[in-house]
């Protein structure tokens, strides 16, 4: 295949009807957190340039947009899973009554010394 040939009409509808079908397939098996795993290393990307090499040789396929078509149903403890802080917001200590910050007088136009090092 030279370096300048193009895909004819029919070869670019089935290249895009098996990108479409190894995307959905890729996506559906598995929730958010799986296949944002799958995107960053661009595996599904790998997937559908071997898919569609008999029809016409593609290289660098990448996926560069990603849309939510359905909104999954919110749960709070799968987003604070998702975001690391798993369930472990019942051994948060809640605030104490009378642990208040106190008050500093500080003359007009104070500023803090300048620190050598942090």
């Amino acid at each position: 295949v030279k370096k300048t040939c193009y895909a004819q009409h029919a070869q670019v509808k089935l290249i895009r009807k098996k990108m479409v079908e190894t995307m959905v397939r890729e996506v559906s098996s598995s929730d958010l957190k799986e296949v944002v795993n799958k995107l960053i290393p661009d595996s599904i990307g790998r997937d559908i340039e071997k898919a569609c090499q008999g029809i016409y040789p593609l290289h660098d396929v990448m996926i560069r947009k990603v849309k939510v078509l359905k909104k999954p149903k919110f749960d709070v403890g799968k987003l604070m899973e998702l975001h690391g802080e798993g369930t472990k917001s019942s051994s948060a200590a809640p605030a104490k009554v009378g642990e208040e910050g106190t008050k500093i007088d500080r003359p007009e136009g104070y500023e803090p010394p300048v620190l050598e090092s942090v």
